[in-house]
């Protein structure tokens, strides 16, 4: 089984109080094809799991199954020895995703934009304004959305993670069209975040500076050509 290598003992636990985020025994048909299969893993306070693999290997797809966006062809996603499907609301209030779309509304400014995504987590108006600064965007807060440049809109898009707290933080290929002062506010957030007794996966293809963060390959669990097309099979 795949857990992190750190735990931070004395971690703050989140209002869940949680203990362990697993993953048994995961499954993955994406498009009539057998993605993925026998894939665990282990998460608990603190921990950072970064995904690697080849294009196609499933490492958005199992994100999407860790969010309960997508249901696992076979296995479990589980929050302390819950199935995370069984109360979807819960869980997604208990999350952050952020995905290949950044979901910025280009006719809102870029105070509005987090203003919205932070008043629907429950934050305020301070919480925006911080996030924003956090990955230097403070400066154009009355700036119209649609004229950010491709890295400034992936800020924004991060800026979200900050601007209300969430125990899991689930990020895929977050650093795309970042600077490198950008990478290292996003890293130093996700340090903060794990101090706190945060969870965080992110889904990458590049080295990530990410102190005591566990690896999962997902081509390890990649099914042989028999296995796939049987599990495909009508």
């Amino acid at each position: 089984m795949f857990g992190a290598a750190v735990t931070r003992d004395g971690a703050m636990q989140s209002a869940d109080n949680i203990n362990r985020f697993r993953g048994e025994g995961l499954a993955c048909v994406r498009g009539e094809r057998l993605v993925f299969t026998g894939l665990d893993y282990d998460l608990g306070p603190g921990d950072a799991a970064v995904l690697v693999g080849p294009n196609g290997s499933g490492k958005s797809s199992l994100l999407r199954l860790m969010a309960g966006l997508a249901r696992p062809a076979a296995g479990a996603v589980l929050w302390d020895d819950f199935a995370a499907g069984d109360d979807a609301a819960r869980h997604f209030a208990r999350l952050h995703f952020v995905g290949h779309m950044d979901a910025v509304k280009p006719h809102l400014s870029v105070a509005q934009n987090l203003a919205v995504w932070a008043a629907l987590r429950g934050g305020g108006r301070h919480d925006a304004a911080a996030a924003l600064d956090t990955f230097g965007l403070g400066w154009l807060d009355d700036f119209a959305a649609r004229f950010l440049s491709a890295g400034q809109r992936r800020r924004l898009a991060l800026a979200r993670i900050v601007a209300t707290p969430a125990a899991l933080w689930l990020l895929d290929e977050p650093t795309v069209a970042l600077d490198r002062e950008s990478v290292a506010a996003l890293m130093a957030a996700i340090a903060a975040h794990r101090a706190r007794g945060g969870i965080a996966v992110i889904a990458t293809n590049v080295e990530l500076a990410l102190d005591g963060a566990g690896t999962l390959e997902l081509a390890r669990y990649a099914p042989d050509r028999d296995a796939a097309v049987e599990a495909t099979a009508p």
